[in-house]
């Protein structure tokens, strides 16, 4: 009798594992030659609201920094969040140096936040027109590292976006999106790249003090270098400065006979049509930088700010890693080959 109870529950059960089961399969199967990747939100006060990550550099591994971001925001605090990469159109494979294509960026029509990690790039007109069209409407960005130069034009492109270019001397775009929108574009390796990383030291600045970005962020540190700048372009808020440390492991001191360095920022930028959006800037950002817990929740929390919730960052906001996270090391030529975007799902 006790065998046959058990038998039938056992029973009952087997169609709703085999459904669940072939439902995974299905999806996944359908996700395979997808160029870019979705992760749907958990429950948490980012209610469902879409951000984008685009990646795209090849140097600082941004194709696995953004999707390890991505679920944090999904996992721990309710966002929709949708990954894009640099993709090889003909094998569908991640190639960071791929400069001339990045799919999916028709996301951008209905995304509440952009997240910009790229480097050099030169997109067809087709694609970029996406982005342009949410920096127009002056539409909230997040940016690391590179994003600074996040474009590139050559000098006989025909686009449209030029303008874009880190280099521009467009009137009114000297310096590119990367001065125009963020407030600095490339200038150079302040740190020495390669033997120095980054120590954050946050404002101390008083009324500073409870910025929500900043909110339980007492550490900051990564193996990227401190990249110069020169004057910070608009009304802009330094909020950590980079310090050099005589080395590539948290516990190596800073280097004192270098100046220090603004590395995140925030700033209103303003367009010639009259519309004005908020940016958070941070030249730290690669892969092994996202191991540090502070570096994360410095990450969070501007999302948070820069979607108008700043109120609601957490006093600790949870960034804990999601599944195993191996960072590769900063280089060029040194990404994981033949991956697709479902591999990062």
């Amino acid at each position: 009798m006790k065998a046959s109870l058990i038998s039938s529950k056992t029973f009952k059960f087997i169609p709703i594992l085999f459904i669940t089961a072939l439902f995974s399969i299905q999806n996944c199967n359908g996700q395979e030659n997808e160029q870019w990747i979705t992760f749907e939100p958990n429950e948490g006060p980012g209610n469902g609201q879409h951000i984008v990550l685009v990646s795209g550099d090849d140097e600082y591994r941004s194709e696995e920094a953004m999707p390890l971001l991505a679920k944090i925001l999904s996992n721990h605090h309710g966002f929709k969040t949708t990954v894009l990469f640099a993709i090889e159109p003909e094998t569908g494979e991640i190639k960071p140096n791929y400069q001339n294509n990045i799919p999916g960026l028709e996301n951008l029509e209905n995304a509440d936040l952009m997240v910009l990690f790229t480097r050099f790039r030169e997109l067809p007109d087709e694609q970029m027109r996406y982005i342009d069209e949410y920096v127009q409407a002056g539409k909230p960005i997040v940016a690391l590292r590179t994003a600074t130069h996040a474009f590139a034009y050559s000098e006989n492109s025909e686009s449209e976006y030029t303008k874009y270019s880190w280099n521009s001397d467009a009137p009114g775009w000297e310096g590119g999106f990367g001065r125009k929108i963020l407030g600095e574009t490339w200038v150079d390796h302040h740190g020495d790249h390669g033997s120095e990383g980054t120590r954050g030291l946050i404002d101390g600045i008083e009324e500073r003090n409870d910025h929500p970005i900043i909110r339980g962020v007492s550490d900051i540190w990564g193996p990227t270098d401190v990249y110069g700048t020169r004057e910070l372009q608009g009304d802009v808020d330094v909020l950590v400065w980079g310090a050099s440390t005589k080395g590539m492991t948290p516990d190596t001191p800073i280097n004192w006979e270098k100046s220090m360095m603004p590395v995140a920022w925030t700033k209103t930028y303003t367009l010639e049509q009259g519309n004005s959006g908020k940016v958070f800037t941070t030249t730290m950002g690669s892969s092994e930088d996202m191991e540090s817990e502070g570096f994360r929740r410095l990450l969070v929390n501007a999302c948070y700010w820069a979607i108008d919730m700043g109120e609601e960052v957490p006093d600790n906001s949870n960034v804990t890693i999601i599944g195993e996270y191996t960072p590769t090391k900063f280089g060029f030529e040194d990404f994981i080959e033949g991956l697709k975007p479902i591999d990062y799902k």
